[in-house]
């Protein structure tokens, strides 16, 4: 039995080797979390290097989450060559990321984040990895069908591309610079190039191509219906970010350590932490001003 287009795309993409000091760091969040699979994106999984933050996606058992998701904290990871790893980690249970990835949620910003590039840097088992391909396909088909109402009657592939991105951006709580998503379509263009038609195809969209335009064939009740769809989820994407933000300011694990080692990477100024500055970040947020405004002038003592 032949197997889709786009299923061969996400098998092929969920299966990219990373770097053996990333493995070895999903190896450990995975044990932490008792976790089903574990995802690896961003930057760094284009530019293979493991300066900055990696992300990490920690995928859980358990059935549908209800509220507010996912958890979010900073790790760090020290490796046999003695360098220090850091990671903003993400955690869901699998069942809650797959619902989302389906574009049943309100929420916008699994299916728009992993119809990008990523992959797995760990896994239970062929189980877990199958249902890990299957919301990432399921995840393609619902940027596609969006894409399909909100960008042009014909065009492009990346004009469909644009238009959705675009139009996520002003749904979620972020301020992209302009172009931006002209850089995730550059950074990404053997990813993207061929998987607007195979999610078209696999969502069941019906579309004529002539050469390098590709024109949907939607009528104008399903275009009607999925714009609405489309515009519950614009309204309800600012409160929902809002709240998550908020949300995270309280319970973001690791977060004053994280933030110290934003300032010291950013002025070369080391702010020390107690114990309970790293349990209470928003609640020391003062205290460590005043930490590092001391910090400095000791060092700027030093230097003279």
């Amino acid at each position: 039995m032949p197997v889709e287009p786009l299923a061969e795309r996400v098998d092929s993409a969920l299966s990219v080797p990373v770097r053996s000091e990333i493995a070895a760091f999903a190896a450990r969040l995975a044990k932490e979390a008792n976790a089903r699979a574990v995802l690896f994106y961003g930057s760094n999984l284009r530019s293979g290097s493991l300066e900055g933050v990696l992300d990490f996606y920690v995928l859980t058992w358990g059935p549908r989450e209800r509220g507010l998701w996912p958890r979010v904290g900073y790790h760090e990871m020290e490796t046999e060559g003695g360098e220090t790893l850091r990671a903003k980690v993400a955690e869901m249970r699998l069942t809650t990321f797959a619902h989302a990835a389906s574009g049943q949620h309100l929420d916008t910003t699994i299916w728009a984040r992993f119809v990008q590039p990523a992959t797995i840097a760990w896994a239970a088992d062929d189980a877990a990895r199958d249902a890990v391909a299957s919301a990432i396909r399921a995840a393609a088909v619902t940027a596609g069908r969006f894409a399909a109402a909100l960008g042009p009657e014909r065009g492009a592939e990346r004009d469909y591309w644009q238009a959705l991105f675009r139009a996520t951006y002003r749904a979620e709580l972020r301020v992209e610079k302009p172009g931006r998503e002209q850089q995730i379509l550059n950074f990404g263009a053997e990813h993207f190039e061929g998987l607007i038609p195979a999610a078209w195809q696999a969502g069941g969209v019906a579309f004529a191509r002539d050469g390098e335009t590709l024109q949907p064939d939607l009528s104008e009740p399903e275009r009607k219906r999925i714009l609405t769809r489309w515009h519950r989820r614009r309204r309800a994407g600012k409160p929902l970010n809002v709240v998550r933000l908020l949300r995270a300011a309280t319970t973001f694990e690791g977060g004053a350590r994280y933030l110290a080692w934003k300032v010291e990477r950013h002025t070369g100024v080391a702010v020390p932490l107690t114990p309970f500055q790293e349990r209470h970040p928003l609640v020391s947020a003062p205290v460590l001003i005043t930490n590092y405004l001391r910090a400095r002038r000791r060092a700027a003592k030093g230097g003279r």
